[in-house]
């Protein structure tokens, strides 16, 4: 008999937060296809259940697999998301962020794929936001490459939606951590905070330390992609009807990360204070009232998302990490 189980790509899916939603579809049932560059992503965090193609997202290859499978949704993580690397490199930002999505969604239209969920960012398409929390009818002002690009994609899933009839959602994350978040990465001030603490060096601060982020565990962030996956839309909608907002309303700054895991890991090794960086705004906190209305909350306290983050990240640390050189920690 034919299997008659959801087909769903999962673009990105053997990076920190798309390994996570990859495996949330595999637990409800559906059969996963991953694709990944692995330019940040793991191959170990890619579920076995799962079909793995390494390739890059604007690769016509990628077109192909869409339009073979034919898949009935498209869970689209795989992104340049470093804003320290797109102020550097606006172009490979682009790359990725625009000209690789569009690759998808025009293979997507011709396979008769019935939804992409999207991941932008609710930390930089509002830029500055002067209402706090920000709903997502808030003024669009992205300060960065990478915000940019992020909106540009709202953009053009708008315009699909409305002349090729491809259905979607947006989801805005907060700043996301959690299991698998990479201590040596470019970007998640948790998971690279803890390794400079189990590695004896001191905290890399950028400013004065009171920035403010809307930190949401990597487990309630993988349920807002269930929810969204299958949630009714409305019709005839305008750009923010279609985009939620995922975070946990709550402001947190650096300084109180900061102190959070040296708590948690009960260790101490300094600040080491540094000039702060072009494009990363100072304050973000999600209103989450509508999704919440959709049937979606965070339910993690940050207390217990930084425990089980930490003792992954301890569980997981190599040997000889203590022996290397940490790379510089971006503010989040």
């Amino acid at each position: 008999m034919p299997d008659t189980k959801r087909k769903v790509l999962v673009t990105g899916g053997a990076g920190f937060i798309g390994s996570h939603v990859a495996d949330a579809y595999l637990a409800q049932g559906d059969r996963v296809w991953v694709v990944d560059d692995l330019s940040s992503g793991k191959r170990d965090n890619v579920p076995a259940e799962a079909v793995f193609v390494e390739a890059d997202i604007a690769e016509p290859r990628v077109a192909e697999l869409v339009r073979r499978e034919r898949f009935a949704l498209i869970n689209h993580h795989a992104a340049q998301f470093d804003v320290r690397t797109s102020v550097a490199d606006p172009a490979r930002d682009a790359r990725v962020n625009i000209l690789g999505l569009i690759n998808i969604l025009e293979a997507a239209c011709d396979a008769g794929t019935r939804r992409v969920v999207f991941v932008s960012s609710g930390g930089v398409v509002y830029g500055e936001p002067s209402v706090f929390p920000t709903p997502e009818t808030a003024s669009k002002q992205p300060l960065s490459p990478y915000g940019i690009t992020k909106f540009a994609g709202e953009l053009y899933l708008h315009y699909y939606r409305r002349v090729r009839g491809l259905e979607y959602v947006a989801l805005r994350y907060g700043n996301v951590y959690g299991p698998r978040q990479d201590p040596q990465g470019e970007a998640g001030v948790v998971a690279i905070f803890a390794g400079r603490l189990l590695s004896g060096e001191p905290l890399l601060v950028f400013g004065d330390g009171e920035r403010y982020r809307d930190y949401v565990f990597v487990h309630d962030v993988a349920r807002a992609n269930m929810v969204a996956s299958e949630m009714a839309l409305p019709k005839g909608a305008d750009l923010d009807a279609r985009a939620f907002n995922v975070g946990s309303g709550r402001a947190v700054s650096v300084e109180e990360i900061a102190s959070a895991v040296e708590s948690e890991i009960g260790a101490r090794t300094g600040r080491r204070r540094l000039p702060a960086r072009p494009g990363e705004i100072r304050r973000c906190t999600l209103a989450t009232d509508k999704f919440s209305a959709a049937g979606w909350s965070a339910s993690t306290s940050l207390s217990e998302g930084l425990r089980q983050t930490l003792e992954d990240i301890a569980a997981n640390r190599p040997v000889a990490a203590a022996s290397k050189p940490a790379p510089a920690v971006p503010s989040p």
